[in-house]
């Protein structure tokens, strides 16, 4: 899946204005991700996506332990104050994850996660 195919589904998903909107939600979630999962993980989605989405999930450590609100906090605290949820906006990228990468990789991710997330990728837990 090319760039702007991943964004045009998160902008429509998301009911975001634009692309510019779509991609800066997606960099957010995408930053948060790549610190919850390890940075091997992180590394394996990233080889999946096209630039410039694999960048967040290449610049970071990763491997923290949060729970889902804590994800939710985060995501809200890179993108300031908005009229959309960080739940929202997790949902819109996360959920498009899975027609960008390969199924072995979403269960990979989905496994470091806890339970709560796999709706976020319109998984069961």
């Amino acid at each position: 899946m090319r760039d702007d195919e991943f964004l045009a589904h998160v902008r429509d998903h998301g009911e975001y204005q634009d692309q510019d909107q779509a991609h800066t939600v997606t960099r957010a979630v995408l930053t948060v991700l790549a610190a919850r999962v390890t940075a091997d993980e992180a590394g394996d989605v990233a080889a999946q996506l096209p630039p410039p989405l694999d960048e967040p999930l290449r610049n970071g450590e990763g491997g923290e332990r949060f729970d889902l609100g804590e994800f939710y906090r985060r995501v809200d605290a890179v993108l300031g104050p908005r009229p959309r949820t960080a739940e929202w906006d997790a949902t819109a990228v996360l959920s498009t994850l899975p027609q960008a990468i390969s199924s072995g990789a979403v269960r990979h991710l989905v496994t470091q996660l806890p339970d709560d997330f796999a709706p976020l990728f319109n998984r069961q837990a």
